[in-house]
């Protein structure tokens, strides 16, 4: 009898157990798994609009309601991001926009933050010395610590017209090593541009204005200016 209820009093604890760990994965499983599509209301909207706002495609109302115009905005940033343009946001999207989609905010931003700017020093900068590498990513930093600038790495990368980087697709690849190491350096707080907060290849640049930015480094190929 006593056999009986120690063996009765395990299930239930083995039972309790498992409907911990599935309730825990089920919910790891629909945090990683964010999805807003049309129709859907909230502040995520409302940062999604936002951010699209500011950086050009989207002109409606920052009212946090995925409408007709937040699906034509999403789709073009898709489109420009070489996305599925599908005018949802999934997960691929939200990163692409710089909204974190985990269960720890901080975390998955800070590891967002850090690949973004890595693929757009591989993009930017590959071939570059390893140095110029790390000051691009410093320059982009630079940025969104100054008052001109948006105030996110996202922000930055996706103002329109700022990298050439994002029209001719080369942002799309994935970033070589090299340049995960160089995002990781100027996170860190390597600076080698001299606190630039332009950088400009002069055999290629066709824009006058550039030129007339105040020179504070040149590294490799590229100029370093503020």
């Amino acid at each position: 009898m006593e056999s009986d209820k120690k063996k009765m009093c395990v299930r239930r604890c083995c039972a309790w157990v498992l409907a911990l760990l599935l309730t825990a994965g089920l919910l790891g499983l629909t945090a990683s798994a964010a999805v807003y599509r049309k129709g859907d209301s909230g502040e995520t909207v409302r940062q999604i609009q936002q951010k699209l706002s500011r950086w050009g495609y989207y002109s409606g109302a920052v009212d946090g309601v995925y409408g007709s115009d937040t699906v034509k905005a999403v789709k073009a940033f898709q489109k420009k991001n070489g996305l599925t343009q599908d005018g949802v946001c999934g997960n691929a999207t939200l990163r692409a926009l710089g909204i974190s989609t985990g269960t720890s905010a901080a975390g998955a931003g800070q590891q967002n933050d850090l690949y973004l700017l890595a693929k757009m020093i591989s993009a930017e900068a590959r071939g570059e010395p390893y140095v110029g590498q790390v000051a691009v990513g410093a320059v982009i930093l630079n940025r969104v610590r100054h008052p001109s600038f948006p105030n996110t790495i996202a922000g930055v990368l996706y103002q329109p017209g700022a990298f050439t980087a994002l029209a001719d697709g080369q942002f799309r690849q994935e970033p070589e090593e090299e340049a995960r190491r160089a995002a990781r350096d100027a996170m860190n707080g390597w600076d080698p541009s001299g606190g630039a907060i332009y950088y400009y290849n002069p055999a290629k640049s066709t824009s006058s204005w550039i030129f007339s930015r105040e020179t504070i480094a040149v590294i490799g190929k590229h100029v370093f200016a503020k």
